[in-house]
């Protein structure tokens, strides 16, 4: 099995900023043009998330609004009395939703759904910039 490793960076405004991804590595993936194999796309950090969702204005303001009820802002959580940095609430919705996903390519394409597309969304209260990996298993 071979690897091949590709990064870019995104600026987000934080306060679950959700960018979509999936141009940038249908691009990275269409460079290499290999016939079947999976996409890794990896977010570092813990106040982050890479997933996937249908990226459309509704489903933008909904998974915000579902993610406060798990995780509110408002909250006081433990890591903001070890660190006072106040973003809590960002690490448990990172938890939550995880920091990867896996896309299988068949015939040089990824196979996503119609209304499915690659999304970062940043959770942290300040505005970041990001590092995404993106790595093709074949």
């Amino acid at each position: 099995m071979a690897i091949i490793c590709e990064k870019f960076t995104v600026n987000s405004r934080g306060f679950n900023d959700i960018i979509d991804l999936t141009t940038k590595v249908e691009d990275i993936v269409a460079e290499y043009s290999i016939k079947d194999a999976q996409v890794f796309i990896y977010v570092p950090g813990s106040t982050a998330s890479v997933t996937t969702i249908e990226y459309e204005p509704g489903l933008v303001k909904d998974l915000p609004e579902a993610l406060e009820k798990f995780a509110p802002m408002d909250k006081l959580y433990y890591h903001d009395k070890t660190w006072h940095d106040g973003n809590g609430y960002a690490h448990v919705r990172a938890s939550i939703v995880g920091n990867s996903t896996i896309i299988p390519i068949i015939n040089t394409r990824l196979q996503l759904g119609t209304w499915q597309q690659i999304i970062l969304i940043d959770y942290d209260n300040k505005p970041r910039t990001r590092n995404i990996i993106v790595q093709i298993f074949y």
